[in-house]
C-alpha cells in the first residue's frame, strides 16, 4: 500500500479553520464536487480538532481507490517556522471513487465528535487519537470491493 503523507502549518502560523481549508484544498481540489462540499459541511467540528491539536502526533486518514494519505498538523513553532511543512498539491485526488476519512480525536470528545459527523457525513468518522486506522481492515474492505464480495453477507452466512 502506498502511503503519502502531509504536514500543514496550523496555530499559531494559521487559525484551525484555514488550516481546514488547505486540507480541503488538497483532499478536492475541484470546486463544487461532492467530496469538497462533504468536507466543507464538517469544517466547524474538523476545526475544533486542529484547535485541540488531535492532528499533531495522530494523522487524518484518507484511503479507498487510490494510495492513502496522512495529514498531519504543525503547531507552535513548528507551524511558525515552517521547515517540516509539506503542503504540496497532491498528484491525484484523493477523494475521487469510493473514499473515506477519519479524523483523530481527544477521548473526551469522541462521543459528540462522532454524532455530529453522522450527521453531516457518510464518509468521514472520528477514532480515538490514540488508536490507528486499521490498515488490514481497510485493505479487507477495499479486497472485497473489487472482487465484488459483500463482506457482510459472507460473515452472515
Amino acid at each position: 500500500m502506498t502511503v503519502i503523507a502531509r504536514r500543514i502549518k496550523a496555530t499559531p502560523a494559521r487559525s484551525p479553520s484555514s488550516a481546514w481549508s488547505v486540507i480541503v484544498n488538497l483532499l478536492a481540489p475541484k470546486a463544487g464536487s461532492a467530496a469538497r462540499v462533504e468536507l466543507e459541511n464538517i469544517a466547524g467540528i474538523a476545526s475544533s480538532l486542529i484547535s485541540d491539536e488531535a492532528f499533531r502526533n495522530s494523522p487524518a486518514v484518507v484511503y479507498g481507490s487510490g494510495p492513502r494519505v496522512r495529514l498531519y498538523c504543525l503547531y507552535d513553532e513548528e507551524a511558525i517556522s515552517g521547515e517540516n511543512a509539506s503542503e504540496s498539491a497532491l498528484s491525484f485526488v484523493p477523494t475521487e471513487g469510493d473514499w473515506k476519512m477519519s479524523l483523530p480525536c481527544l477521548a473526551e470528545d469522541l462521543g459528540w465528535v462522532q454524532e455530529a459527523l453522522k450527521k453531516k457525513s457518510s464518509q468521514i468518522t472520528a477514532r480515538d487519537l490514540a488508536t490507528a486506522v486499521d490498515d488490514d481492515e481497510c485493505e479487507a474492505q477495499q479486497d472485497a470491493k473489487n472482487l465484488g464480495i459483500d463482506g457482510e453477507a459472507f460473515l452472515n452466512s
